[in-house]
């Protein structure tokens, strides 16, 4: 059950409202997940919520291993198959794709919750906005499409493909916003430059940039040059788990920190990526983000192990009004590679490598084998219109990764163009011993 307006409700009150709903919820899902009960080996299921951490973690290779074995949905579907009102499926981008389900309830909570999100960033009554996501299965379209739509905006589901026919839709249809991958507007860039010349991205009117679903728009840099490029408010409005809500936490008009917007629904904790030990719940704590469902129907979710290695930096009040706690991704457990003992996180080197004007931000980390590693091969693009750097850039770019996050580094350029632009996700760390 939802309460208007829960991103800036008392914290005491979401807390017992949380309380209220597990007390329910927990009776729902031990009678009608078996794996959850596989999990809990016929433990009590606790009644309060602080208790928590105490209960076993679920990861994504139960979820996988769950459907494979009971297909469609897995056994943890604690709903009859007809309550399923909607079907997706993730994005597949760190491992096998999953089908996941939802109830009306669910699609309904889901929808409002991504929406608080998407309103925090400016979007509402008097905004017309592209989604530009895949609309076939993945949560990302469809669905984030409603989340779009309950802000009160205007919504013009576009898709991916036919990037020309976007760019003369957002001139025809006097859109102001746009919703889409950080990477997808350098694919809009080039098509620009190659079919519309004299058209710059500017000249195409958007005020609001809504992105999700990759990392980076934490690096300011990266941040300030699509900002400079198009002239729109860059707003990472649109973080989520896919398994648990396609989106529940982004930036106000005022915080670039992420808001947690679905306090009142999603019970949240944090962990120890390595030993799964709980961290307390406090400003400037880092761990995996656990998230739990308090008013899930189809596929409920406890102590799930999200992946995103978070950084807290703010339980108070934010400086626009808001309770929810705010919080950065530091990056994901599974990218992240160890350096001679050093972690290090995809979003590092993009914050190193988007402060020179000479590369165009695009970039892959490509490993070879299982590691460890002694060094982190990066390839590089240089920037549109520039000459190939050389060896003293690269040079350059070695000392600075060896100086702002400790780990020796061997990165080569490329010229401009050379790496895979997409529509979707942009895959950044490429396993070679991995399809």
């Amino acid at each position: 059950m939802l309460l208007e307006r829960a991103d800036f409700a008392d914290l005491k009150i979401l807390a017992a409202h949380r309380q209220h709903l597990w007390e329910k919820q927990r009776g729902y899902v031990a009678a009608n997940s078996p794996l959850h009960r596989r999990a809990w080996a016929n433990a009590k299921v606790p009644l309060r919520l602080e208790e928590l951490s105490e209960f076993p973690l679920i990861n994504k290779e139960m979820l996988r291993e769950s459907q494979q074995a009971h297909p469609p949905f897995g056994d943890y579907l604690a709903a009859p198959a007809t309550k399923v009102a909607r079907v997706h499926r993730t994005s597949g981008t760190t491992g096998t794709a999953m089908n996941l389900a939802l109830s009306l309830k669910d699609a309904h909570e889901t929808a409002v919750i991504g929406g608080r999100a998407q309103a925090a960033g400016g979007l509402g009554p008097g905004h017309r906005v592209v989604h530009c996501l895949n609309y076939r299965l993945w949560m990302g379209g469809f669905t984030d499409h409603t989340t779009l739509e309950s802000t009160g905006a205007t919504v013009v589901p576009f898709g991916v493909g036919d990037t020309k026919l976007l760019i003369r839709t957002i001139h025809e249809l006097g859109i102001t916003a746009i919703s889409c991958t950080p990477s997808y507007p350098a694919v809009l860039e080039r098509v620009l430059a190659e079919h519309f010349p004299g058209i710059t991205p500017r000249d195409l009117g958007l005020r609001l940039g809504l992105f999700g679903g990759e990392a980076g728009l934490d690096n300011p840099e990266f941040r300030n040059r699509l900002e400079r490029t198009w002239g729109f408010k860059v707003r990472n409005a649109n973080y989520g788990v896919s398994d648990v809500f396609c989106n529940f936490a982004g930036q106000s008009e005022i915080d670039n920190d992420l808001h947690f917007m679905a306090l009142d629904v999603l019970h949240p904790e944090l962990v120890d990526p390595a030993s799964g030990k709980s961290l307390p719940w406090q400003e400037g704590e880092r761990g995996e983000l656990v998230l739990t469902h308090l008013s899930r129907e189809c596929q409920p979710l406890v102590r799930f192990r999200s992946g995103d290695i978070i950084v807290l930096t703010g339980t108070g009040q934010a400086a626009c009004g808001r309770t929810a706690p705010r919080f950065r991704v530091v990056g994901r457990s599974d990218d992240m590679i160890v350096i001679r003992g050093i972690n290090a996180f995809p979003t590092q080197i993009a914050a190193v490598l988007n402060q020179h004007e000479a590369l165009s931000g695009e970039y892959r980390i490509v490993l070879d084998g299982p590691g460890p590693y002694d060094f982190l091969p990066v390839e590089a693009e240089t920037a549109n219109g520039r000459a190939h750097a050389g060896d003293r850039l690269g040079a350059a770019l070695e000392a600075q990764i060896k100086r702002d996050i400790g780990i020796t580094s061997k990165v080569t350029l490329l010229p401009f163009g050379t790496l895979p632009r997409t529509e979707g996700k942009t895959r950044r760390v490429i396993r070679k011993d991995k399809p």
